[in-house]
């Protein structure tokens, strides 16, 4: 058995504790698991970040601010704007890649909704999403993609109501995987738009 590493990045820890609340729902997590997950101890944990909500609000906080970074990364791997669009709603579909993953993911947006300090972060990780879509749909128009008469605005409006609901219906009917029936969903809310 290899020692644990004496150090480990904020960035390792975070990606370390995404992967334990893959796994294990917010009554569940414990700074222990997160620790395993990173190959560190509990203790370095709380001497870092004090507390297992300190941390997960250090997560919250990192995670609201990396929405820009993460539709660039989406724009680089596809050719298109319409295409990144696209998978930006099969990426929202892994939160639902099982009922039982869903279920967690809820259990997180719960903290996040009556809790008002990780409400600061989900409110501004939502403004920063709705302000990504736009830009994409402006590019798509620009592109040619979309007709020119789209309004940018209530489009993206309209794309957030159907990611997020689409993801909550496909757990009521799980009909096939979560990301093609919420492909199917997108690309129906969309058609009327392309040209």
């Amino acid at each position: 058995m290899s020692p644990r590493p004496q150090k480990v990045t904020d960035d390792g820890v975070f990606m370390a504790a995404q992967r334990a609340m893959s796994r294990l729902g917010p009554g569940e997590l414990t700074l222990a698991e997160i620790a395993a997950e990173a190959g560190v101890t509990a203790g370095l944990l709380v001497q870092r970040f004090g507390s297992k909500r300190a941390l997960l609000l250090a997560l919250s906080e990192r995670f609201s601010g990396g929405t820009a970074e993460m539709f660039a990364q989406l724009r680089a791997a596809h050719r298109s704007p319409l295409a990144t669009l696209r998978a930006y709603s099969d990426g929202m579909a892994n939160l639902a890649s099982s009922p039982a993953a869903l279920a967690r993911n809820l259990a997180y947006l719960y903290v996040d909704l009556t809790d008002p300090e990780f409400r600061a972060h989900l409110s501004k990780q939502a403004m920063a999403t709705r302000k990504e879509l736009q830009k994409l749909i402006r590019e798509a128009i620009e592109a040619g993609e979309l007709i020119p008469a789209t309004r940018p605005a209530q489009l993206a409006r309209t794309i957030e109501a159907i990611v997020t609901g689409s993801m909550m219906t496909w757990a009521f009917y799980q009909e096939g995987p979560a990301v093609k029936w919420m492909r199917r969903d997108l690309d129906a809310i969309l058609t009327p738009y392309l040209i």
